[in-house]
């Protein structure tokens, strides 16, 4: 690899000669880490003339770098970064100056902080990583995918992988959602309703944007999808925490003054409750009634390996007030950050420029390749072979939770990829789950989905996506040998 002549460049206020200048350059690149052993420098030619000095200065300073191991010669190629340099294993960019700014007075918003939690970069190497919502490598179709990939990045995909949609959508990937996914939960859209998002947090930003302000209310689940909870707090509306029971959110608890609805009907996050479709029906009148709009989070429908899911809260809707949000993030992998959003057509305008000024659109080669792999029957085929898994690694990890003596308090009717757990009473599932670490046990606290006033600090999830099934009992044994020294 060759360095960039334009990386080097003289300091005005430097002390010295030329030729200490750059031998000092030099020597710092290489110190530093910048410049990399077997690296090429640029000709003394490329940098007399860059530098607008004479070539024989950068020669002199070449041969004393050279005399002093930091660079070595390959006849006619090139001056090269010595084998035998010291160079140190990362590169850490030195630092220039000291910031002169306030920056807590200069921020008006702060978006760090709090309790949300953080997954463990890491948590690969870990040998039970009961961990939500990472994909299974073994799992998933590596050779379709990098079809696919290869065939979005063709001649004839040219304009999708390199196009400007501004405010639009790949038309193809548009028209499977339309005919395909959301048929498949009762729910019948028009490409206009249709919006592509970067996942189900981005869809569900826009939503909070465009529908809540200080003057208006908010009612979301408790616990709930902490980061939603956060992104809602940044709007500054008033927020109304109903805790749900094992149907999920009880309309009748929600209060007339709501404006928005956040659910999760098909698999209540984090407990996993599905909601029969009875209360489906009450929660849309509830709605009617105050003339609030519902914001439903459809994820993991695809994961119903228990049986049929109940149509869609969206596929009941009719008058509009529904709007559905789905995500290929979990079905495919997180790392995808695509999803989109369904609802009436003057509500998606809004989104479409929304989006527009934040980000334009999702890259149009992620799209296409996304639209290739569904519209192949790669997907499907990759959904029914993941669903499988599950449903022997949920048979697994029941048989384990009863054999460990565990308790389940929370069990999706249909599927899904985890199960939420409590503890006894005055137990601090963060302090177990630190505690596991050393024996290379990840599980996730349950105290950061719930709301300040009702933190609970005894329930945790246990996700089965990501560990294979010959690890659930020896791995939840240990979470039972901890709990019990806890």
């Amino acid at each position: 690899m060759a360095i960039s002549v334009d990386t080097f460049f003289l300091n005005p206020d430097a002390q010295g000669t030329l030729q200490a200048q750059i031998q000092e350059m030099i020597a710092e690149g290489i110190l530093s880490g910048r410049f990399r052993v077997g690296e090429k420098l640029p000709s003394s030619r490329k940098l007399a003339l860059h530098l607008g000095i004479s070539r024989i200065t950068v020669t002199m300073a070449y041969t004393e770098l050279l005399a002093n191991d930091y660079l070595t010669s390959r006849g006619r190629s090139g001056y090269y970064v010595s084998q035998t340099a010291p160079v140190p294993p990362s590169y850490t960019p030195p630092v220039q100056s000291e910031d002169a700014v306030d920056w807590g007075h200069m921020l008006v918003r702060s978006f760090t902080g709090g309790d949300t939690p953080k997954k463990a970069p890491d948590w690969r190497s870990y040998k039970y990583p009961f961990i939500y919502g990472q994909a299974d490598p073994a799992l998933f179709d590596h050779a379709n995918w990098r079809l696919c990939a290869l065939r979005a990045l063709g001649q004839k995909d040219f304009a999708a992988l390199t196009d400007d949609y501004f405010d639009q959508d790949d038309p193809l990937l548009i028209e499977y959602i339309a005919r395909h996914t959301l048929p498949r939960r009762g729910v019948i859209a028009r490409p206009e309703q249709i919006l592509i998002t970067l996942g189900a947090q981005n869809a569900l930003w826009m939503a909070g944007q465009l529908l809540l302000n200080r003057g208006r209310k908010a009612t979301i689940e408790d616990p709930t999808y902490y980061t939603m909870r956060d992104q809602l707090h940044h709007v500054g509306c008033q927020i109304d925490y109903i805790p749900v029971d094992r149907d999920g959110l009880p309309p009748q608890e929600i209060a007339e003054d709501t404006d928005v609805i956040f659910c999760t009907p098909s698999h209540q996050a984090p407990t996993t409750a599905t909601m029969p479709m009875p209360r489906r029906k009450e929660l849309l009148q509830r709605a009617r009634d105050i003339d609030a709009v519902i914001v439903e989070d459809d994820y993991e429908f695809e994961m119903s390996f228990l049986g049929a899911p109940s149509p869609a809260l969206k596929s009941l809707d009719t008058d509009g007030r529904v709007i559905y949000i789905g995500s290929f993030s979990k079905s495919l992998f997180p790392g995808l950050r695509l999803g989109y959003m369904v609802g009436s057509e003057a509500f998606i305008r809004q989104a479409r420029a929304l989006r527009a000024k934040v980000l334009r659109h999702p890259p149009g080669h992620i799209q296409r390749t996304v639209a290739y792999f569904l519209s192949l029957g790669h997907y499907d085929a990759q959904i029914r072979r993941t669903a499988k898994v599950l449903h022997d690694r949920r048979s697994v990890i029941e048989e384990a939770v009863n054999l460990h003596n565990l308790s389940i308090s929370g069990v999706g009717v249909y599927g899904g990829s985890s199960l939420w757990m409590h503890a006894p009473e005055g137990t601090d599932m963060a302090q177990v789950a630190q505690d596991l670490k050393p024996d290379s046990v990840i599980i996730e606290p349950g105290a950061p989905f719930f709301s300040a006033g009702n933190r609970q600090h005894n329930f945790y999830r246990l996700g089965y996506s990501s560990i294979s099934a010959s690890r659930i009992t020896p791995g939840l044994a240990l979470l039972a040998k901890a709990l019990k020294q806890a």
